[in-house]
C-alpha cells in the first residue's frame, strides 16, 4: 500500500523524464481523480503551499521561484508579462529631411524599436484618432544631426572617425522636447532612450536627419515594441537521484553528464563518490541516459508545481516593478472575469 501510495505521489507531483520519452505531463490531481486524497480547491490550502523566493536580482534581471501553483496560471504570469504590461514607444515619427541611404519606412521602424525611458504609469493612453497629443498621452522626441567633413583631419586619413564629424547616429542623439509641463513634472527624470549607444544610420558630409517622434503608451500584445522585457521564461525545477552508489571512473562520468555544479564527487575511505549537490543548474539535457551502464543509476525528474521564472527587462522598468504590474494586469483580469459571472447569474 505505501509503495502504492508514493506511485501515485509522483505522477501527481513530479514530471518524470524517460530515455524516450517524457511521463506524467499533465495534471491529474483534480477532486475525485485519486481516492483518498483531497484536492478540493480552498483559499487555505493555496496560502499555506504558495510562494516566491527571490533568487537573484539586478538593474535589469530577477530570477526567482513561483511554488505551489499551475502551469495555466504560470503560462499566464509569462505571457501577461510580454504582452500586457503597458511601456512607452515611438509610434508616430515626423520626417521633415532624411538624405541618408536608409529609407524612411525603415528608420522608422528602427526608431519605433528603441526602448524609452519613460514611466508609462504617469502617462495615460492616448485617444483614438488624436494626432497632436498632450503632456499626459506622448513624450515628443526630436532627431536632428547632419554630417561635416572635419576640417581638422589629417591630409592622408582615411579613417571615418577622423574625416567626419557626426557621421555616426545613435541614439543618444534622440533628444526629449517637452510638451505643456512636463519639464517641470519630470524634472527629476531622464526621460529618453535607455540604451545611448544603439546605431541608428551613418551619414556622409551633407547628409542629414530632421526627424520628430511621438511616443505613447502601449502593451505588446498591439506591437512586439511595447514589450516590457527582452525575455520572460520558467521552467520546472529539476530533481535528480541517484539511485544507488556511482563510484570511481563512473562517477566521473556522471558528473560530466551533467551541467557543470550539479554533480560533484567527493572521497569517502579512498574510494570516489558521485553525489548530487544542486540539482537547479541542470538543464535536464538527458545526456546520462545514453550511457547503459549509468542510465538506471539516476532518476531524472522535474517538480511539477515548483516554477523558475527569469524576467529581463529592456531597461525601461525595473525587473520587480514588471513582476508586480503583471500581478495587477492578473488581478484586474480576475476581477473581470468574476464581474462577468455575477452580471450572467443576475441575468
Amino acid at each position: 500500500m505505501a509503495a502504492t501510495m508514493r506511485n501515485v505521489d509522483e505522477i501527481r507531483d513530479r514530471v518524470i523524464l524517460g530515455e524516450f520519452d517524457v511521463k506524467n505531463v499533465h495534471t491529474t490531481d483534480y477532486p475525485g481523480n485519486y481516492p483518498g486524497y483531497d484536492d478540493t480547491w480552498s483559499l487555505q490550502k493555496f496560502q499555506k503551499n504558495f510562494r516566491i523566493d527571490v533568487v537573484q536580482m539586478d538593474e535589469t534581471s530577477l530570477e526567482f521561484d513561483m511554488v505551489g501553483i499551475d502551469a495555466a496560471i504560470a503560462n499566464a504570469f509569462r505571457r501577461i508579462l510580454l504582452a500586457e504590461v503597458p511601456t512607452m514607444a515611438v509610434e508616430k515619427v515626423f520626417i521633415y529631411n532624411n538624405t541618408s541611404i536608409i529609407q524612411d519606412e525603415i528608420l522608422a521602424h528602427r526608431l519605433g524599436l528603441i526602448p524609452i525611458k519613460g514611466d508609462p504609469r504617469l502617462f495615460e493612453y492616448r485617444n483614438a484618432g488624436d494626432e497632436e497629443g498632450t503632456e499626459i498621452d506622448t513624450i515628443q522626441l526630436q532627431l536632428k544631426i547632419k554630417c561635416t567633413r572635419n576640417l581638422r583631419a589629417t591630409k592622408d586619413s582615411a579613417d571615418p572617425q577622423e574625416l567626419y564629424l557626426n557621421h555616426m547616429v545613435y541614439s543618444k542623439d534622440m533628444k526629449w522636447v517637452p510638451i505643456g509641463n512636463q519639464a517641470d513634472v519630470f524634472a527629476d527624470i531622464d526621460i529618453g532612450p535607455v540604451h545611448g549607444d544603439i546605431l541608428l544610420a551613418q551619414l556622409r558630409p551633407g547628409q542629414e536627419l530632421d526627424i520628430v517622434m511621438h511616443c505613447v503608451k502601449g502593451i505588446g500584445q498591439d506591437h512586439a515594441k511595447f514589450s516590457p522585457v527582452a525575455t520572460a521564461s520558467y521552467r520546472l525545477l529539476p530533481e535528480i537521484t541517484l539511485m544507488e552508489t556511482v563510484e570511481g571512473e563512473k562517477a566521473e562520468r556522471l558528473k560530466r553528464c551533467f551541467s557543470p555544479g550539479v554533480i560533484e564527487v567527493e572521497n569517502h575511505g579512498g574510494k570516489v563518490v558521485a553525489k548530487v549537490v544542486n540539482s537547479r543548474l541542470d538543464t535536464c539535457s538527458r545526456e546520462v541516459l545514453r550511457h547503459d551502464d549509468l542510465k538506471n543509476a539516476v532518476k531524472l525528474a522535474r517538480v511539477r508545481d515548483h516554477f523558475i521564472f527569469s524576467v529581463e527587462s529592456t531597461g525601461i522598468l525595473a525587473p520587480d516593478v514588471l513582476v508586480t504590474e503583471a500581478i495587477k494586469v492578473l488581478m484586474t483580469k480576475c476581477r473581470r472575469f468574476l464581474s462577468e459571472l455575477d452580471s450572467t447569474e443576475m441575468e
